[in-house]
């Protein structure tokens, strides 16, 4: 495994971070290319939860990526100083991260996360649960108002803002959500629906997969054998 670039995602890099949140991690590793052609292929991610650390292979965090989907999407817009490997392929892979983003698929992964934390917060709105529910149920909002926010902004201007300009705005809707103002997250959710469908974007409507083929095939071939196997 060759890892290319990683960094802290979650509430730490968004600036939500309170005294008991997780250090979440996620990276993209390049596997040996010739393991692609034996009996049993390279694994696609490895996970672990002590540490909590999400690492995909180079091929299958592209296809992630051009998706649309949140958490792949913005280990390539951290800020640096939430970096904690950055190599060559990293930072070529940072350079190209626009090319990954077309108009429809964001819309889509970002609106469908955020309605995923929506469910979540139906099935225990009133408000009366334990201690150790409301704080998920606080997080599972804070989670829906911060993909809604990110999103718009990504389809507004092609910029994925990480770091939060206003996390109090977010801990406190957080707060009253959990403590049974649904219908403030109700609104949140109906609002973001009309501004994708009314903001002009300058998101193209496919993204550039030639762009990311290029990357993709220079990283495999970086990663043969540099001399032949003897017999």
């Amino acid at each position: 495994m060759h890892l290319l670039l990683s960094g802290i995602v979650g509430s730490v890099a968004y600036g939500l971070a309170g005294p008991g949140s997780d250090v979440d991690r996620i990276g993209v590793f390049a596997a040996p290319t010739v393991a692609f052609h034996g009996l049993r292929p390279p694994r696609e991610s490895v996970v672990t939860t002590d540490p909590d650390v999400t690492l995909h292979e180079a091929g299958k965090y592209a296809r992630l990526a051009l998706s649309g989907n949140p958490t792949a999407t913005e280990l390539m817009w951290l800020p640096n100083d939430c970096y904690e490997t950055r190599t060559g392929f990293g930072d070529r892979l940072v350079a190209i991260r626009s090319a990954f983003l077309s108009a429809p698929r964001v819309r889509d992964a970002y609106l469908g996360y955020a309605g995923q934390q929506f469910r979540k917060l139906e099935s225990r709105s009133d408000g009366t649960f334990s201690a150790d529910t409301r704080r998920r149920t606080t997080k599972h909002a804070r989670h829906l108002a911060r993909l809604l926010h990110q999103g718009r902004l990504l389809y507004a201007t092609g910029v994925l803002e990480i770091r939060l300009a206003d996390p109090e705005w977010f801990r406190g809707f957080g707060e009253r959500v959990a403590g049974g103002e649904l219908d403030e997250a109700r609104t949140l959710l109906a609002e973001a629906e009309r501004d994708f469908d009314r903001v002009r974007t300058p998101l193209p409507d496919r993204p550039d997969e030639p762009t990311v083929e290029r990357w993709l095939l220079a990283l495999r071939a970086a990663h043969l054998p540099t001399s032949p196997t003897p017999p």
